[in-house]
């Protein structure tokens, strides 16, 4: 078992490193955060993340307080001090959508640099399969004594802290037996202080059913990607029904509800709607595809669903069209929704951005709103498309509203008061979570996708 007086380094201040990083400066152990881009740096030294995320501000101002967390640009200043460095950095897409590794190369190079001996290198960023056999041939190069082991993460962004303090299961793969325990028992450790760390967060507690599962080092690897492709997979076959059923006049949540029902195939990720998007899914699916390219083999079922997700945005604006007399040329649209899901303020891929520049080429005057992602979707938007501070800013003379992200004081908003701001009664729910009685109620013509008529 690890003790304080043993150090931790996490490269990269993104999502993943980020959070661990902040957690793991409550369980007992100096962690150093390293991050090279300076704004970024400067606001978590202030106590706060760059980006929202649920309960992580409380988390990450308590550990520097306690001067536990050391956030720093300085891989010399932190690596030469540290028994485990955890790897967090990007790995975005290159254009052929095979995953750009030049940052992960990167980091474990300068880690050789200052490593003492018996390094832990752990490798969260999602990587494709082979790529920890390449990383340690270039340790091997420089001669640093490291033990490299494979710790993919399964966290969800909006529910981050929850995710990496109540996890459901931990995969630790690598050659060094003795290693891939010291990274387990992290996880032990953090166990020890989870309900602690919920309580300055102020996320709900969980259930206790972690599972430690040691693999081979390119299992490990393969395990996340396999784990995201497949359950956008599931996001994608819906949206096939859906629009099946928009066809057949049948129901897709009524579909979904009973077909989620089977224990055998369970009702998560069978959300009908706009397609998904972020940074993990439409990455990992491409990834994965890549890497199935490089084997030689051809994964055509991953292959479909990613063509099936990319026609979502248009098919929600061909449905919006339709139900506006074929015409959007000139129409008010109030999109509503821009993160790529609740809780987050990420858009990366982000559909309802997608659906909003779609509109405005289309002719629409679009207003949008988003209760936490204006500020970084306004890089995505195309020019001319207006953003609002409210909902109330938003619908005001819409002549239609999409609710583009299951934001609950969006879901929530009653469809009166909609009604009272807007000229048009046009609502189009791209995520099939808006109360359609409310909305049928207040005089709206509620529209889902694959909903039928």
């Amino acid at each position: 078992m690890m003790n304080k007086q043993r150090t931790i380094t996490v490269l990269g201040a993104g999502y993943v490193g980020l959070t661990t990083a902040a957690l793991l400066a409550h369980c007992d152990y100096k962690v150093y955060l390293v991050e090279p881009n300076k704004e970024r740096l400067d606001v978590i030294k202030k106590g706060k993340s760059f980006f929202y995320e649920e309960g992580l501000d409380p988390v990450i101002k308590l550990a520097l307080d306690s001067g536990d967390l050391i956030p720093t640009d300085s891989y010399e200043s932190s690596v030469s001090h540290s028994d485990v460095v955890f790897s967090c950095v990007g790995t975005p897409d290159n254009p052929d959508g095979s995953s750009n590794l030049s940052y992960v190369f990167a980091a474990a190079e300068t880690t050789a640099k200052y490593a003492k001996p018996g390094l832990i290198y752990v490798q969260k960023s999602t990587v494709p399969v082979g790529t920890g056999v390449a990383v340690q041939k270039k340790f091997a190069e420089t001669k640093a004594k490291i033990s490299y082991v494979s710790n993919p993460e399964f966290l969800r962004e909006g529910t981050a802290v929850y995710d990496t303090l109540f996890f459901d299961r931990v995969v630790v793969g690598g050659d060094d037996k003795a290693a891939v325990n010291t990274i387990i028992d992290i996880y032990i450790q953090l166990e020890k202080f989870r309900d602690h760390i919920a309580h300055v967060a102020r996320v709900p507690k969980g259930p206790r059913g972690d599972e430690y599962i040691a693999t081979s080092l390119n299992s490990a690897e393969l395990i996340k990607v396999t784990a995201n492709a497949f359950l956008a997979l599931k996001i994608s076959f819906a949206n096939s029904i859906a629009i099946l059923a928009d066809k057949a006049g049948a129901d897709v949540v009524e579909v979904m509800d009973a077909v989620g029902a089977d224990s055998r195939i369970g009702r998560a990720f069978l959300n009908a709607g706009r397609g998904y998007g972020g940074g993990c899914f439409p990455k990992d699916v491409s990834g994965l595809i890549s890497s199935g390219l490089e084997y030689g083999v051809d994964l055509d079922i991953m292959q479909a669903a990613q063509a099936q997700n990319s026609q979502m945005p248009g098919y929600v604006v061909d449905k919006l069209q339709d139900a506006m007399g074929g015409n959007l040329r000139g129409k008010r649209i109030a999109i509503l929704g821009l993160a790529f899901k609740a809780g987050t303020s990420d858009v990366r891929k982000s559909p309802g951005v997608a659906i909003a520049n779609k509109l405005y080429q289309a002719g629409s005057d679009v207003i949008t709103h988003d209760p936490q992602a204006n500020d970084e979707a306004s890089h995505d938007l195309r020019k001319g498309i207006l953003q609002a501070d409210t909902i109330e800013q938003a619908t005001k003379d819409a002549d239609a509203v999409v609710v583009a992200t299951e934001w609950q004081e969006i879901l929530t908003y009653p469809a009166e008061s909609f009604a009272k701001h807007m000229r048009g009664t046009t609502l189009l729910d791209a995520v099939n979570q808006y109360d359609s009685t409310g909305a049928v109620a207040a005089g709206f013509d509620y529209i889902g996708v694959g909903r039928g008529s």
